[in-house]
């Protein structure tokens, strides 16, 4: 299976590579950035195998190197386009970047459609995080009250962050619970945590999960890398993955 990386010199994107390139089912095929265009991505990144050249146009990339799967780490709102560009071409899509509105979700779903590929809107490739996110849609209805405490390193740009929204949306659409506050920490030294707080008459249920270094997401890259061929159609969240073969 032949993948790509946009945003592949960003710290997410270069871990990607790695991950990627050094996986035996898989194939590095290049990747997207604002510099170094033409050059090979394995000198660049130093990568032990050659992992094709790096594209400042994703379309490009696409054209040229023919990948089965765009792993896009870039932000938002360039991911939209980015994304876009990709399933048009008919290149399946995993989406790290998070702050998608609604309106761009429908967009990317409807290209979908159209391309009869898939793409999946990934707020958090840590596997516990996604079963995280399951285990508190399991306990929603059992507690009366709940609030989501989710801490992130201080150079993150969004605030709540796209895996408390996504557990608060999950959270909302078992009907138990209308309100799902979220607080935000922004701390030097954190990388990725969330718990969920369940209260109930005299117990307390939290949910937790950290992230204490961004390897923690490789696994959850690769499997969804592994997963979205084939599928078609926009997905949200690791875990439309987990359990499936």
């Amino acid at each position: 299976m032949k993948v790509a990386i946009a945003g592949a010199l960003g710290r997410m994107g270069r871990l990607a590579c790695a991950a990627v390139a050094g996986a035996d089912d898989l194939t590095l095929v290049g990747g997207v950035a604002r510099s170094h265009s033409g050059e090979s991505l394995a000198n660049v990144l130093h990568l032990p195998n050659d992992g094709g050249r790096l594209y400042d146009d994703t379309g490009a990339l696409c054209d040229t190197a023919q990948p089965d799967v765009l792993v896009d780490f870039t932000t938002y709102p360039a991911s939209v386009a980015i994304s876009s560009t990709a399933v048009q071409k008919r290149v399946a899509a995993v989406v790290g970047a998070t702050g998608w509105q609604e309106a761009d979700r429908k967009h990317l779903a409807d290209a979908c459609e159209r391309a009869g590929v898939a793409a999946c809107l990934v707020p958090n490739f840590a596997l516990g995080a996604a079963l995280m996110m399951r285990f508190a849609v399991e306990a929603a209805p059992h507690f009366p009250t709940v609030e989501i405490v989710e801490l992130h390193h201080d150079g993150k740009k969004d605030a709540p962050s796209g895996t408390s929204r996504l557990t608060a949306e999950r959270i909302r659409a078992t009907n138990a619970h209308n309100d799902v506050p979220i607080h935000s920490v922004r701390l030097r030294g954190l990388v990725a945590h969330q718990e969920v707080l369940f209260g109930g008459t005299g117990e307390l249920l939290t949910i937790r999960h950290d992230s204490l270094s961004r390897e923690s997401f490789m696994p959850g890259v690769l499997l969804a890398v592994r997963r979205i061929v084939g599928r078609r159609g926009l997905f949200l969240g690791l875990d439309s993955f987990l359990g499936v073969r």
